[in-house]
């Protein structure tokens, strides 16, 4: 078996050689691009060190020599078989041979013999990638036979470092490009993303505003009935509809403006008290349905968008409402711990808890898990925690959960305080 001994120590035949030299060569590109300004000054030097005018960059594959710089004569290619480098191609050092007649690797090569050429004297030295793959050699030679000295054979391999030098410059610039196209046609790609949730978000928008401006409209027409105007309760009632729908207007604004900025959060403070009072209160009449009883601890006001922080409390405190033992009234507790650099929010249940094959699974989208033994038959599309995730993890946050089925279920979500924990905390609530 003919071949070369790999780094490992192990034996590589040569076709197995040669295919990973044609690899790399065609990695590097060198064949399908002219030489440059940089590779014909680096190999006419190494014929002005030498004291001759010929010399050249020869790459060598499994079946030819291919010329990619030359000086003092006209690149060509030629075939394996015929070429002096390929000769000397797993010499590991320069090779200078004064009289190539009197060398035997060389005395019956077609360059030296006239069937080609008449060459006499012979330096080269290899070109070698970072990888240890032997491209081929950079040469010099004349019709004349000449003596090197120390200095020109030190001078050889230099030159020939730097010519590999030039190649992997050249190579790492192609990758460098080939990463900016991708970034730019990522970069396009999102911008068409973008461009699509902003359409998206307006026609959402666009088609809940028409029956919401019913809703206001018929709660307006109701406030003013005498039936109405005469029982605060009902006054009450109808103040709360007409509240809800202006909340509810704001929100689909908001959820424009957030598609329209791409779903960042904007700055500010949010009043996690505020924002979970705001939740229950339009959660009452899920809470006055199922005789729910809602505890709210005290909570602090923490970096962030207040209107998209509501929209986790919304979906939190109403999955907690919603999936409940049945014929049990819910129990829910929100609190806020205290860490080193975050605030830890909790909601917890008292609920039918989630599946322990189900707990890794519930914040994707579309992903309904609580389905145990006594489950709820709520209605949703199971993008509430997905929605959480993400509004919590816009904000720099985490999310988790706790669950044991049967016996309730714990959501947490962690928020940066930029400025310390323990400032900003609001007096307790509770709604029940």
């Amino acid at each position: 078996m003919t071949g070369r001994v790999d780094a490992e120590g192990a034996q590589v035949t040569t076709a197995e050689a040669s295919h990973d030299v044609d690899r790399e060569i065609e990695r590097y590109g060198v064949l399908d691009t002219a030489p440059g300004r940089d590779l014909e000054a680096l190999v006419a030097l190494a014929a002005q060190v030498f004291g001759v005018t010929t010399a050249a960059i020869n790459v060598i594959t499994g079946t030819h020599q291919h010329q990619i710089a030359t000086a003092g004569f006209e690149a060509s290619v030629c075939a394996r078989e015929d070429s002096m480098c390929a000769a000397v191609v797993t010499e590991p050092d320069a090779v200078v041979v004064a009289d190539a007649r009197l060398d035997d690797r060389f005395a019956q090569n077609p360059f030296v013999t006239g069937a080609i050429g008449l060459v006499r004297f012979y330096a080269s030295a290899p070109l070698v990638s970072p990888d240890g793959v032997v491209l081929g050699r950079l040469c010099v030679f004349d019709e004349e036979p000449r003596e090197a000295t120390p200095q020109q054979h030190e001078a050889l391999e230099v030159l020939a470092a730097r010519i590999m030098d030039v190649l992997e410059l050249r190579l790492r610039s192609r990758q460098v490009e080939q990463a900016v196209v991708e970034l730019t046609r990522t970069r396009d790609e999102l911008k068409r993303s973008n461009e699509a949730l902003v359409h998206f978000a307006a026609q959402v928008s666009h088609d809940l505003r028409n029956p919401l401006m019913v809703v206001s409209a018929n709660a307006e027409m109701l406030r003013l009935e005498p039936a109405v105007t005469g029982d605060d309760e009902l006054v009450a009632m109808v103040d709360e509809i007409a509240d809800a729908t202006r909340r509810m207007s704001r929100l689909i604004r908001d959820v424009l403006d957030q598609a329209r900025e791409g779903g960042r959060p904007r700055g500010g403070s949010a009043d996690l008290g505020a924002v979970f009072d705001q939740a229950l209160l339009d959660l009452r009449p899920l809470v006055d349905r199922t005789g729910a009883a809602v505890t709210v601890e005290r909570l602090p006001t923490v970096p962030g968008d207040e209107q998209l922080l509501y929209t986790v409390a919304l979906n939190l405190v109403g999955n907690a409402l919603k999936f409940a033992k049945p014929g049990v009234a819910p129990r829910v507790h929100v609190s806020a711990q205290a860490r080193t650099t975050a605030w830890r929010v909790r909601v917890r249940d008292e609920g039918v808890g989630i599946p322990a094959e189900h707990v890794d699974t519930v914040f994707l989208p579309y992903v309904r898990a609580h389905g145990g033994t006594g489950s709820s038959t709520a209605e949703g599309h199971g993008i509430g925690l997905s929605t959480v995730r993400r509004v919590v993890e816009a904000h720099g946050g985490v999310v988790g959960l706790e669950s044991l089925e049967g016996r309730g279920t714990t959501v947490w979500f962690e928020l940066p305080d930029d400025h310390g924990t323990g400032d900003g905390v609001d007096a307790e609530a509770s709604l029940s």
